[in-house]
């Protein structure tokens, strides 16, 4: 195995996939890609439980260069986005580049050399350019109740899910009310003797325009000349009002509490008990944290089988869950649905990064607030590149995001070929001016004119920080291709 690559990626998901492809064609091949799973897909690859689907259309959450026709339904299932994954893979001939079954456990600059050491769970590598495209995704996090190790029956977290537990009869438990648990509850109700929903924060779950796409309407998409491209583009226009509209400029767009009020009509149709309604009514403003769109979740509560319990968990016992009120809750099987470590220290990335004089990027941004140039760059460490960095997100469809960093990471390192440079770092003054251009938009933002305190969202850091881009896409896009080279500075070893 080479130990030397011009280009190291950490992640085979779509943002490791869909970078690749374009520093392949900006003609960049020395590329490896590492993945501790075995085969690509990332979040499409671990997350198998029952309902999971895409939360946003199928026509924005995919590549615009690389636009599928055969979407079985408007919100596309699991196994489709795992299939889509592996498509592009072979498509784009990226099997070759994937080392597969490989953790990363720590990288560190080599300042004499200007690379990347990085140790794997498979040994030792170095580059000259790293780019983390892990998503925020990817680290399942693991609620640090008592007793939880305790707990005799089965017990699984959603992101990892095991097929061979059999949940026919049996006495479920479920902790969260998050995306996942949204989709997961309303399949697996019908199928247990019982379920109890442990819900700490309600989520606000709007309807959701799920609609099968029947075998003609494919077909069109493929013989009719723009079908494709209309469909995106409607499907775009309905997400960037959804989420980045209302979650950056809801301080600028009249009668934007009416979509609370529809969320509010629509639980009150579909939650027949007055008691479990106000139960399952959030006490935090829309998009304080992100909303779930489902047709059938609210709904399950009203199923004599189900159980909502809002009390605080004390502890988990050998048989079940014991709550503050004193309320037993007996359980053969217990499905942590409790999200993923996002804004962790260990999270983003899940590895120990050295940078120059050794500061971990870790550390540093837990130290100095989350901070990242256009969430690709940090100054300090050089040849590092994250295609989901702090203020790069905005909201919309992953994949704008993933080709708008693909776009800003590219015409670095092609600035860096031409200049013979072995070194790039972003400047300290166009990271902060950056920053401070983020923190200045912050006031129009639901997360500052909302009422949040009781969201329980992980979009806050520690600090109280929001670390999402407060920006529509199309700027994102335009300025991935156009921000000023001088905003880095290229060195050559020596």
């Amino acid at each position: 195995m080479n130990t030397h690559h011009d280009i190291v990626i950490v992640g085979a998901g779509f943002s490791g996939i869909g970078t690749a492809i374009k520093l392949r064609e900006a003609g960049f091949d020395d590329i490896l890609l590492i993945d501790d799973a075995d085969g690509p897909g990332g979040v499409w690859h671990w997350n198998t439980y029952p309902g999971v689907a895409v939360d946003i259309p199928s026509f924005s959450y995919q590549f615009s260069f690389e636009q599928a026709s055969n979407w079985t339904r408007t919100y596309a299932p699991g196994r489709e986005l795992k299939h889509y994954a592996e498509r592009c893979v072979a498509k784009y001939d990226l099997a070759r580049h994937i080392q597969y079954s490989t953790r990363v456990t720590r990288a560190e600059f080599d300042e004499p050399s200007d690379r990347w050491a990085i140790e794997t769970s498979r040994g030792d590598l170095s580059a000259r350019w790293m780019i983390h495209a892990g998503g925020p995704l990817s680290q399942p996090s693991r609620p640090a109740i008592d007793g939880i190790d305790d707990f005799a029956g089965q017990i699984m977290h959603t992101s990892r899910w095991d097929h061979d537990i059999d949940l026919a009869g049996q006495r479920v438990g479920i902790i969260g009310t998050g995306a996942s648990a949204v989709q997961v509850i309303p399949e697996i109700a019908p199928e247990v003797a019982h379920l109890t929903v442990f819900q700490r924060t309600p989520i606000w779950c709007l309807p959701k325009p799920d609609l099968a796409l029947p075998r003609a309407a494919r077909a069109a998409l493929s013989a009719v000349p723009g079908a494709k491209s209309a469909a995106r583009l409607v499907s775009q226009a309905f997400v960037e009002f959804t989420f980045p509209g209302i979650a950056h400029y809801y301080a600028r767009i009249p009668g934007v509490g009416q979509v609370e009020k529809a969320a509010r009509a629509w639980l009150a149709s579909q939650v027949r008990d007055p008691e479990t309604r106000a139960k399952l009514t959030p006490d935090y403003t829309l998009g304080c944290k992100r909303p779930s769109f489902h047709n059938g979740y609210l709904k399950t509560f009203n199923r004599e089988n189900v159980t909502l319990e809002t009390d605080s968990i004390a502890r988990v016992t050998a048989d079940g869950i014991r709550t503050e009120a004193g309320n037993e809750h007996t359980l053969d099987v217990l499905i942590l649905a409790t999200g993923f470590k996002v804004t962790d220290k260990d999270a983003m990335p899940s590895y120990p990064v050295a940078g120059r004089g050794g500061a971990d990027l870790g550390d540093h941004w837990d130290t100095y607030r989350h901070h990242a140039y256009q969430g690709v760059s940090t100054a300090g460490f050089p040849n590092y590149f994250t295609t989901f960095g702090p203020y790069g997100y905005n909201g919309a469809s992953f994949f704008t995001l993933i080709e708008a960093s693909a776009a800003h990471i590219v015409r670095v390192l092609e600035a860096a070929r031409e200049r013979e440079a072995s070194r790039v770092e972003v400047t300290e003054a166009a990271q902060e001016a950056f920053i401070a251009d983020m923190h200045a938009r912050g006031h129009r933002q639901v997360f500052r004119q909302g009422a949040c305190a009781n969201a329980n969202s992980y979009y806050f850091t520690r600090h109280g920080d929001v670390p999402f881009r407060a920006a529509t896409t199309p700027e994102i896009q335009w300025k991935s291709r156009h921000f000023p080279l001088d905003d880095y500075a290229f060195m050559k070893a020596g």
